[in-house]
């Protein structure tokens, strides 16, 4: 009988078909699925005569618990780490696009973004996300993306239809995009004698000779060496198997011109069942291993076609993926690309914040310096952009009410911190950063710099005099959003870059207005966290001496222009 349960692989063509008794009629989610693929919807069920028992039981089964309305259970998704999700970027990396830098990854929050995308998600789909992601490539909202947010009855059937590969707990891409399949020992093609000529060996030890047992221990220690030797490669290999043949299960299911194919390669793939000697056969005649081999061929002989089922299978999972994320987004819109560096973004907000406030955002190419009491929100203003510019170019839209952004790298600047191991101080830290901006300004691919106090690891005077001189060229050759509390900076920098300061209005809603910040909150938050009267007037005291001649940037319009 072929018996599929939830971890199992169709083993087509294993059973005669003269030996079977036919089937017809029963629903996708019955655990019997048909010798030739499965058909979903009306499987046809093949079943050897003479366990028609252990059909008639799982239809019982199948029946009562349709009857007492159980639910099947959801799959624990796999916790792939970052690199194993990954790796069909790294293996398909398009140079041409760009992709967005580690810095960035990690300032803009876009590993916590793309585990939100990939909820219900097997690895295949959260490879294609994660892709699109640094990538990007996406010049407007997939069409097949619109149909499925459009039509949930069929994205709902289709989501159903991927379930099993969320069992899959190995990713494959490394495989599929290897070069050459593993060398295979001149003893192979003989694997076959090994069985017999052990027997051979241990009757001539029993009627011929005891000097036969040396032989027999010889071909012992071969056959314990080779399982030593291909013990792990096996193990590792079989769970990378065992994820390509659900992946080939669900492609042949789906349909298509390859599904055949795809079926076949399903097939050729699937070891025949050894039942209970089955670890005597591995140990004794090297069954394992030469299947190893023999499924290795199978793989490098169909990588053209395995590729293309990865990428299709992936690029459905993304899809619906996206589909399901817009469904349960209050608030996003087409992104509509933008002439040269313009950004205009609508009651904007970030997709991780739950109770996140719009800020409407409107550079005509210039840059932006952007000003704010401390806790108001500049970082994520920066954060909420930048996601926003990611999110345009990787799936063609942005969460806002109304988007028109460049199809442009985005680069960042936010989260420099020392390194004790590495013997790196803070200004090191932004100073090499800073060096990675100026560079990709220099390249091929200028795009978007997104910096956050810059340069906080050195003195006032030292801070400001480098952090124009740098924020100066890297306008001169892309968009610039500043986020800063050295306000005197917005002056030396007027020829390049507009003021913005963040507030709230008199309804408390945040507020993003030209002009600069006025009334600074730093002094009037040390009572707010209990510092006492002396801390307090003491910093009162320097602020008005200090406030005569740094707090006052209009004088330093021109120095750099």
């Amino acid at each position: 009988m072929v018996y599929v349960d939830d971890n199992a692989i169709i083993n087509a063509g294993t059973v005669p078909l003269a030996n079977c008794l036919i089937f017809k009629g029963f629903g996708a989610d019955d655990r019997l699925s048909a010798a030739s693929g499965g058909q979903d919807g009306g499987h046809l069920v093949f079943c050897q005569k003479g366990h028609i028992w252990l059909f008639m039981m799982t239809s019982a089964l199948t029946s009562l618990r349709k009857l007492l309305l159980i639910p099947d259970r959801d799959p624990l998704d796999y916790p792939f780490v970052e690199s194993d999700v990954a790796m069909l970027q790294r293996v398909l990396a398009d140079p041409a696009r760009h992709a967005v830098d580690d810095p960035t990854w990690k300032d803009l929050m876009l590993s916590a973004y793309c585990a939100e995308l990939s909820q219900e998600v097997s690895i295949f789909g959260q490879h294609v996300l994660y892709r699109r992601l640094r990538e990007g490539g996406c010049e407007t909202l997939a069409p097949s993306v619109a149909a499925l947010a459009d039509d949930p009855e069929q994205a709902t059937a289709l989501h159903l239809a991927c379930k099993p590969l969320r069992k899959a707990d190995k990713e494959i891409a490394t495989l599929l995009y290897r070069d050459a399949p593993p060398a295979e020992p001149r003893w192979l093609g003989k694997a076959w004698m090994l069985a017999p000529m052990l027997l051979a060996s241990i009757a001539a030890a029993m009627l011929v000779s005891p000097a036969a047992w040396l032989a027999t221990f010889a071909l012992l220690y071969f056959l314990m060496a080779q399982q030593v030797r291909y013990g792990h490669l096996i193990e590792e290999w079989d769970r990378s198997m065992r994820s390509l043949q659900m992946l080939l299960r669900v492609a042949s299911q789906r349909g298509g011109p390859d599904a055949a194919a795809v079926a076949r390669i399903n097939r050729d793939l699937t070891r025949t069942p050894g039942g209970p000697l089955q670890g005597h056969q591995d140990w004794f005649a090297l069954k394992n291993i030469t299947h190893y081999f023999h499924s290795a061929r199978v793989v490098f002989a169909n990588l053209p076609l395995l590729r293309a089922t990865l990428l299709d299978i992936g690029n459905l999972e993304a899809d619906l993926a996206l589909a399901r994320h817009l469904a349960r987004t209050p608030v996003y819109c087409p992104a509509v690309r933008s002439e040269g560096r313009a950004v205009a973004l609508r009651d904007t907000v970030h997709p991780l914040l739950a109770a996140a406030q719009p800020l409407t955002l409107a550079l005509d190419g210039r840059g932006a310096f952007i000003s704010g009491q401390n806790g108001i929100g500049k970082s994520t203003l920066l954060r909420t952009v930048g996601l926003n510019l990611v999110a345009a170019r990787a799936f063609g839209f942005c969460y806002a009410r109304q988007a028109a952004v460049p199809d442009l790298p985005v680069y960042s600047s936010m989260q420099n911190d020392d390194s004790l191991l590495g013997g790196e101080s803070l200004y090191v830290a932004e100073l090499r950063r800073a060096r990675q901006l100026l560079a990709a300004a220099d390249g091929p691919h200028p795009g978007v710099y997104l910096i956050d106090e810059i340069f906080r690891g050195t003195n006032h005077l030292e801070s400001v005099s480098s952090a124009a001189a740098v924020l100066d060229l890297l306008a001169e050759r892309g968009l610039v959003l500043v986020s800063s509390h050295n306000l005197v900076l917005a002056g030396l920098l007027e020829h390049r870059i507009d003021a913005l300061c963040v507030a709230r209005d008199a309804a408390g809603m945040l507020r993003l207005s030209p002009g600069l910040l006025v009334h600074t909150n730093g002094i009037a938050l040390l009572a707010e966290h209990g510092f006492g009267p002396r801390v307090e007037s003491g910093a009162g005291k320097v602020f008005d001496w200090l406030n005569g001649y740094l707090a006052h940037p209009a004088a330093s319009a021109g120095v750099l222009a």
